[in-house]
């Protein structure tokens, strides 16, 4: 999972992972993560096998609780600030054509209506292109759209996810600079991973959302059939369930479904435990910010004293400095990563029964070949398309799971080692500041003995 919060500029490039359905950028390492309650999250983390050497789609044992595992395997790389990674993005870079930045949110009242527009700006050396450079405005809801135009048009390819209409709903309030900041980072992943994507980067309805206009979008957008009618067999049958179990469906996507179905369910429980461990570290640093403040005021009463009660006091404020640095970091990095694989975990069982549908499809065609021969010929016909028509399905299905577990491992990886060495940065600076007072303390003390053994 590429870990897609940092300042706006053309985005880096994915390291070398595969650059599709999970490629996008790569965010610097988090500022921190809680600490205090590390080891559950760690342990949770544990529970994903993501070992890049692994042949097999488990990515979870099945075996293995949260709670047995607590630690990350020997093969877990380094910092993805490291040299040898940093070594990557610059390679990869030079690769890129096409670079784009989602900044500048500004807000829009009306008579009906308040919403949010952020700039797109877009760099490119394609020949496709007229220019290569654009500037465009867009709302959420042209984004909404994107997203269903490219699951139209690729049912069977991994999609990235959007952020929710309210994300970490509950955490920020809508329209908070937060909240609007929380989104903008999310849409900025969203289009540098369509970007870095090898078919979808080449859609016509990105292109599209990349330099139109306002008015020229929504033109664009007016033309066609309606949504019913615009969605393909496939997508319609998908919507309504799919009946009944595939017949003839491939092992390695009986596998890929057993995957997901394990994926879903430890992503969501990180999830959930992610967000517990923010809260239970904001109420942390709130009760902290008010301890500091308690000491000042005693030393005021307290004269012989008073040094030490400051002295505590300033620890204590360092202290509430360090563990609000390292929480901005697990709201903006750690909580945006795992809610983005919950999201992803739907979007790929969604694909999974998209291409079951078209098997479905095959199957049905075969058997009904079967009991009418008297249209044999129509119906060879008809099972002749459809065989490549699953064909398709199976290879870019094939070709975008392993580019999406690839980022996947990639993001979990530099996900949780950053929130590992944030937290031992944490302690260490923490440490430093409470012996460094103890140091002056005992120092003072033998000064006053000494003063006390003169005659």
């Amino acid at each position: 999972m590429e870990a897609e919060g940092r300042a706006p500029g053309p985005p880096l490039p994915t390291p070398s992972l595969g650059g599709g359905g999970g490629a996008g950028t790569r965010a610097d390492p988090p500022a921190g993560a809680n600490g205090a309650v590390r080891e559950p999250l760690l342990a949770a983390a544990g529970a994903l096998a993501l070992d890049d050497d692994e042949d097999d789609l488990e990515v979870f044992s099945k075996d293995t609780s949260l709670a047995e595992v607590n630690s990350f395997s020997p093969s877990v790389p380094m910092s993805p600030s490291s040299m040898t990674n940093q070594y990557k993005f610059e390679d990869e870079r030079e690769l890129r054509d096409l670079f784009i930045t989602v900044d500048d949110p500004e807000s829009h009242i009306t008579a009906i209506e308040t919403f949010i527009t952020y700039r797109v700006v877009t760099k490119t050396s394609r020949g496709e292109f007229d220019s290569s450079e654009y500037e465009v405005r867009r709302r959420y809801q042209d984004f909404l759209w994107l997203k269903s135009k490219l699951e139209e048009a690729h049912p069977t390819l991994i999609i990235p996810p959007l952020p929710e209409k309210f994300i970490m709903k509950g955490m920020v309030e809508r329209f908070s600079d937060e909240f609007i900041e929380t989104r903008r980072k999310a849409l900025h992943k969203f289009l540098n991973r369509i970007a870095d994507h090898p078919t979808l980067t080449f859609n016509e309805d990105f292109k599209i959302f990349l330099t139109a206009q306002a008015w020229e979008l929504s033109s664009h957008k007016k033309q066609g059939p309606g949504l019913l009618s615009r969605m393909g067999q496939t997508v319609r049958a998908v919507a309504s369930s799919v009946r009944g179990v595939v017949k003839n469906r491939p092992e390695m996507f009986s596998e890929m479904n057993d995957y997901m179905e394990i994926f879903s369910q430890k992503i969501n429980i990180l999830d959930k435990i992610a967000h517990r461990i923010y809260k239970e570290e904001r109420e942390y640093f709130n009760e902290m910010k008010e301890y500091g403040p308690i000491h000042t005021l005693w030393s005021a009463s307290e004269e012989d004293i008073a040094d030490s009660l400051k002295g505590v006091a300033s620890c204590i404020d360092k202290c509430c400095k360090a563990t609000e640095k390292r929480m901005a970091g697990l709201s903006e990095n750690l909580l945006p990563i795992l809610h983005e694989y919950v999201l992803y975990s739907e979007i790929l069982m969604g694909v999974l029964k998209r291409r079951d549908q078209i098997q479905g499809e095959l199957d049905a065609k075969v058997d009904a070949l079967v009991s009418k021969r008297t249209e044999k010929d129509l119906f060879s016909e008809d099972i002749g398309k459809l065989e490549d028509k699953v064909e398709c399905a199976n290879n870019a299905l094939k070709a975008d799971w392993d580019r999406w577990k690839q980022n996947m491992q990639w993001d979990m990886r530099s996900a949780f080692t950053n929130v590992a060495e944030n937290n031992l940065r944490y302690y260490e600076e923490c440490l430093a500041t409470w012996e460094s007072f103890l140091a002056s303390q005992t120092v003072d003390l033998h000064v006053e003995e000494d003063s006390e053994d003169r005659p």
